[in-house]
């Protein structure tokens, strides 16, 4: 329906992005799902219409390929719709190392992790801007607060880019009706670390106490976005951790990261 706001969000057919869905379908908006897995897409968008009566959009795509972002917004524009919120989620890790992957991997994870994202986000802002109204939820991490972890070399310098991105964003846009968030959650069921083939040793290293529910992450990450925080960091834990970062030095944080590296078997 078109008098309904409509959100965009990337990753969309599991974890974090299909909790999105769900929370923003919730508060009344049609919901844009893309991701690759067509099927799964699918399978989102019956439930999601079932259960709360919104419009669905499902566009299934790869955001490795460097055509996407504009791909998708055309098609959006086709249904006559406009982006009014963007969750960009979408998101994996590449753990076997730099040097072990191939570079072409890396040129498609930072695609993916870096260039889309902000892409995405500058396609739909002269509207959002014009409008008056618009929110752009950046799913981050604690990670990207950390130094970066051996044998994920990547993985945490892309957050951090994400993190000072949508502060600088936020900054920009506060006072036109443009709400920028950063979404930086720890560890959270997911199927994020059975793609990356961690889970096992993932599981065993860290206690059942520092993990959140997707959902629970995804509906704090809505909050945040419409009270218009800069930066939300859920859970006790994690609030911990970011707090702890603001105070110890630098080589300590290092030596933590190198022992995190450890603990999953990367060092």
């Amino acid at each position: 329906m078109a008098d309904r706001r409509l959100c965009l969000i990337t990753g969309a057919s599991a974890g974090i992005g299909a909790a999105f869905a769900r929370v923003y379908a919730s508060h009344g908006w049609d919901v844009a799902l893309t991701a690759r897995r067509a099927d799964r897409l699918a399978a989102m968008a019956d439930e999601i219409r079932l259960r709360y009566g919104v419009d669905i959009l499902t566009l299934p795509a790869d955001l490795a390929d460097p055509a996407t972002p504009e791909t998708l917004l055309t098609e959006i524009e086709r249904e006559g719709r406009v982006v009014d919120a963007l969750v960009n989620n979408a998101g994996y890790s590449l753990p076997s190392g730099f040097v072990a992957n191939a570079w072409e991997d890396h040129r498609k994870f930072l695609q993916v992790m870096l260039t889309a994202p902000t892409e995405l986000a500058h396609r739909v802002l002269p509207s959002m801007l014009d409008r008056r109204f618009g929110r752009i939820v950046n799913v981050c991490s604690v990670a990207g607060l950390l130094p970066s972890t051996a044998g994920d070399t990547l993985y945490g310098p892309t957050k951090s880019y994400l993190i000072k991105f949508s502060q600088g964003l936020h900054l920009e846009t506060r006072d036109y009706g443009v709400h920028v968030s950063a979404l930086c959650p720890g560890y959270t069921y997911s199927e994020f670390h059975d793609v990356n083939g961690s889970r096992p040793k993932v599981s065993q290293a860290f206690p059942e106490w520092v993990w959140m529910g997707a959902d629970e992450v995804a509906e704090i990450g809505y909050e945040a976005s419409e009270a218009n925080r800069p930066m939300s960091v859920p859970g006790a834990p994690n609030k911990a951790i970011s707090a702890l970062l603001k105070i110890v030095p630098d080589d300590w944080t290092l030596q933590l990261a190198a022992r995190h590296a450890g603990r999953l078997g990367r060092l």
